[in-house]
């Protein structure tokens, strides 16, 4: 509010007057030394000088004696002192100084008088601004604090100031009272502006002041306070409820809080939670959790002031992702079978899918009509939601293929099965700088065979595999003999064993490295399979006899039943069968 500055109006006339009478006049501070001059030329003759005020002596000088006195006025007892010009000095400048003073000149037949003003000035104290509010609130009319300024003179004038702004009256929301108050023994003024301010939520972090503008001798001056700020309290006019997570996306297992704000200041500290599958409302702070969050938690959350006046929700989906693969674990089967296998997903979103076999990716699924030993090994189903992080699931197949062994009335077959389970052959080649050779036994079989290496020096331990893949590896060795030696692969597993040799000269012998060299094992196990495969070709002869003998005995029979007929014909073409099988076997 700006404030027009008070003027005492005797002083206002009486410095129109004293300029128009050819007054002298005299500003002084408070406190300080009063310097009266006697603006008179001393004349010819004179007697003495003296001082006076209004009506009263109070300062006597003889010209021809010297000698100085001074009245008995309580008030300037001590203060005074006149020179030899008549120069009156009076310390400790009072507000009662503040008066006019007459220099009189006396001759034998003349007086000569001047007069001056007198005009004290007191700076008043900085205004601070005292009695604050604690708080404001927003549609109520509250008193700010008070401005005061202490003890001045002449009275000072009180502003009041919002972010440097003046604050002007307005009814019901800016109201301002000012007060002064008069010390009676030294005549100091202190000012007092009560302020009433009414804020709204802008007023937040405002910066209230006030100033105080008095009069000194070189003219007007202001000094302004140290600056209020205020909290302003005002209702929430807005709920929101937020979901806090470690991840963008929730999935089952999960912990989640629920946090629920007000824009009031102070800011609600109690809500009214609104849970899925709850049938009333859950009082609570500002924050709820939620622990090991399962699928039914997906729904609408809301939170709401306790009085329900103001309400916020929100939509949670939690993911999750199921997998089911059938069969699973481990499957043994013979081969020829056919094997149906189903992976099954059900998730909150589109997932994708993709299998493993032994730790590469297919390109499809896997799909089987007849198994073969190549098919088996470990496969895996795995599923993931891209966009929710960490779910995945998987499950495992393990698939055994073994050979089907049929016994029905051809107990030859047995033996014949059982030979190919697995076969080995072995090379060997030395290093580019011949300084060792590396031997490599080539192993088929399934199950996996396990495979020992042998020499005339022992068992050989360090060895190296490469991976098993469709009932294939190669297991290798590498040496630098220093003589001849002989090498042993052994494979085995639960349906045979197999014993491979090589002889290996030494590193220092020159030789030819071939693919493949033969031992006398070597050649022995040539003449055996030799052997058997013309022993398979006999029982498959056998075995056609055999068939023809039966076909002709059941059509000598043609007169029987029919069903007996054909009965016999099946067991034709289940021969067939065998010896189809027997074929594949043999290959």
């Amino acid at each position: 509010m700006t404030q027009n500055v008070k003027y005492n109006p005797f002083n206002i006339l009486f410095s129109f007057l004293s300029i128009g009478l050819g007054l002298y006049k005299v500003n002084t501070i408070y406190g300080d030394t009063i310097i009266l001059p006697c603006h008179l030329e001393v004349p010819n003759g004179l007697m003495f000088g003296k001082w006076k005020y209004v009506s009263s002596l109070f300062a006597f000088r003889s010209a021809t004696k010297k000698n100085v006195q001074y009245d008995d006025v309580p008030e300037y007892k001590d203060r005074l002192s006149l020179s030899e010009n008549y120069t009156l000095s009076i310390n400790n400048a009072r507000i009662g100084d503040e008066k006019k003073f007459v220099c009189m000149l006396v001759t034998e037949d003349n007086v000569f008088e001047q007069a001056t003003i007198v005009k004290v000035f007191k700076q008043p104290s900085q205004p601070e601004i005292i009695s604050q509010a604690e708080y404001l609130e927003t549609e109520q009319l509250k008193m700010l604090g008070q401005c005061i300024a202490k003890d001045g003179y002449p009275e000072g004038n009180l502003t009041w100031f919002k972010n440097g702004i003046v604050l002007q009256p307005v009814e019901e929301t800016i109201v301002i009272h000012e007060q002064t108050n008069v010390d009676q023994a030294s005549g100091l003024y202190t000012v007092i502006s009560s302020l009433e301010y009414k804020p709204t939520k802008d007023d937040t972090d405002a910066q209230f002041t006030c100033t105080v503008t008095y009069f000194a001798p070189t003219g007007q001056e202001t000094m302004r306070s140290e600056s209020a700020v205020f909290e302003i309290h005002y209702p929430t006019e807005k709920v929101k409820i937020q979901v806090l997570s470690q991840r963008n996306s929730i999935k089952e297992g999960d912990n989640i809080t629920l946090k629920c704000s007000g824009n009031g200041n102070p800011p609600p500290q109690e809500f009214l939670f609104y849970i899925p599958g709850e049938p009333e409302p859950i009082r609570s702070s500002s924050l709820y959790a939620l622990i090991d969050v399962r699928r039914n938690a997906t729904g609408e959350y809301r939170c709401a002031l306790t009085d329900e006046s103001l309400m916020d929700s929100t939509i949670i989906t939690i993911h999750y992702l199921d997998l089911s693969l059938t069969p699973s674990g481990e499957v043994i089967k013979q081969i020829g079978e056919a094997l149906p296998v189903s992976c099954t997903i059900s998730s909150s979103r589109n997932a994708t899918v993709f299998w493993l076999k032994d730790n590469t990716r297919m390109r499809s699924s896997p799909s089987f009509s007849s198994l073969q030993y190549q098919d088996a090994g470990n496969y895996i189903c795995e599923t993931t939601l891209q966009e929710v992080e960490g779910l995945k699931k998987r499950q495992i197949l393990t698939l055994i293929v073994q050979g089907n062994i049929h016994t029905r009335h051809y107990i030859i077959l047995l033996s014949i099965v059982s030979v190919f389970v697995q076969n080995i052959k072995m090379t060997k080649k030395t290093s580019t700088d011949g300084s060792y050779k590396t031997i490599s036994c080539h192993v088929e079989g399934f199950p996996k065979p396990a495979v020992q290496w042998t020499s005339s020096g022992g068992v050989i331990n360090k060895t190296e595999e490469t991976k098993y893949m469709n009932g294939k590896f190669v297991s290798k060795i590498k040496i630098a003999p220093e003589e001849n030696v002989t090498l042993t692969c052994i494979a085995e597993n639960q349906l045979e064993r197999t014993v491979n040799s090589l002889n290996v000269s030494a590193i220092s012998i020159p030789e030819s490295d071939e693919p493949e060299e033969k031992s006398d094992d070597n050649m022995e196990n040539v003449n055996d399979q030799a052997k058997l495969i013309v022993g398979i070709v006999v029982g498959l002869l056998l075995a056609a006899l055999v068939a023809g003998v039966a076909y002709w005995l059941y059509v000598k029979k043609s007169k029987s039943a029919s069903k007996h007929v054909d009965k016999d014909l099946g067991n034709i073409e289940e021969n067939k069968k065998l010896e189809e099988n027997n074929h594949k076997s043999e290959a």
